[in-house]
């Protein structure tokens, strides 16, 4: 009953005040530091979400804090020291710049929107991000998921972070979830303008490489639209950059536990690529919106050493879409396809031209 719910104090509200509109990129979350504590911290909270384990709640805390949370966290942690930058973490790097390129789009255009990160897991959460946005007085929310593909795991999740911090809230802002951008043309476009780019610097393998992040396969028979959405990903993406169907390959990647994933695997499949004679790949992570553990631990460390060690000769990395000018784009692309209806300010009219008709170049919609 909301009797028994301790409300947050609300800033002071006046009659008549300006709306204030703000776009949330948010993505799964980092650890602080790439040691054991801080990697034991972002585990448990990670770990923790029935979103992402789906077994008897009792059962999983028990292995979790029982087994996992015991020895994952220094493996880990190597992992991450394999990647950090003097920056800090690469997912939040990149992550804050995308939110800083995307501000300077909506700003060039005259439009007024808040643009903000924040993560899932660890900082800055949604619930911190919510808070300062909401004593700055703004009372419309586009909540934008660094996820292109729509899985119960990670988008699902990230909504219900929303409707937490929203239970103690007694006003709570009127929100806007995208859901999905999987087949979102100016999505495409980033990604084949990113491929293309590694293309003409690096020569063109014969085979490409799609990998997307894994799931347990039991989400794909519950009803989960991931797998789809990977493989349709793939497919506008092949057809884009001109491959046939024998040019490229989809696997899943990031297998957690013993429970059988959506196959293929993207390292035994590499590895089988190696032995029967393929000397040459080129391998794209197009879930993964910004470089991190998966992408340049895994897959530009892990996997590349298998595809050599296993008789592979030539392995090209192509780095995820981060802060490039296209992928910006297409953010503003997207976002400003959801925010239709929303009073965003008054610009001046040729801001607002060149900002809608970069939008409509971009595959968004009226």
């Amino acid at each position: 009953m909301t009797q028994n719910l301790r409300f947050r104090t609300e800033p002071t509200y006046r009659h008549g005040q300006e709306a204030k509109t703000a776009i949330i990129l948010c993505n799964l979350g980092t650890p602080e530091a790439p040691n054991s504590q801080a990697l034991r911290v972002y585990l448990a909270e990670f770990l923790s979400d029935p979103r992402v384990v789906e077994i008897p709640r009792w059962i999983w805390l028990i292995i979790l804090h029982g087994i996992i949370l015991r020895f994952r966290p220094a493996k880990s942690a190597q992992k991450y020291a394999s990647i950090w930058t003097e920056e800090g973490s690469p997912l939040k790097v990149w992550t804050q710049s995308q939110a800083k390129s995307l501000q300077a789009l909506f700003d060039q255009a005259g439009e007024r929107v808040i643009v903000r990160y924040a993560m899932r897991y660890g900082q800055s959460s949604v619930g911190q991000v919510m808070d300062e946005l909401k004593a700055q007085g703004v009372n419309k929310v586009l909540v934008l998921p660094a996820y292109p593909q729509y899985s119960g795991t990670t988008t699902a999740s990230v909504f219900d972070a929303f409707y937490t911090w929203s239970q103690k809230s007694r006003v709570i802002p009127e929100y806007r979830f995208i859901n999905h951008y999987h087949d979102h043309t100016a999505y495409i476009e980033a990604l084949a303008n990113r491929v293309q780019a590694h293309w003409r610097t690096h020569s063109k393998a014969p085979l490409l490489v799609m990998s997307f992040h894994g799931v347990p396969e039991r989400t794909l028979h519950l009803g989960d639209l991931y797998h789809c959405e990977c493989y349709k990903t793939a497919r506008l993406l092949a057809e884009r950059l001109g491959l046939e169907p024998t040019q490229y390959k989809v696997t899943f990647q990031s297998r957690f536990g013993k429970a059988k994933w959506l196959e293929p695997y993207t390292e035994p499949t590499i590895r089988e690529l190696a032995k029967t004679g393929t000397k040459h790949i080129d391998v794209i992570c197009p879930g993964f919106t910004s470089d991190c553990l998966e992408t340049l631990e895994e897959i530009n460390m892990e996997v590349r050493h298998a595809f050599l060690e296993d008789g592979g000769e030539t392995y090209g990395f192509i780095p995820c879409l981060n802060d490039e000018p296209a992928w910006i784009e297409a953010l503003y692309a997207i976002a400003h396809q959801h925010l239709q209806g929303w009073e965003l300010g008054a610009p001046d009219s040729a801001a607002l031209e060149k900002s809608r008709a970069r939008a409509l170049s971009l595959g968004a919609k009226d």
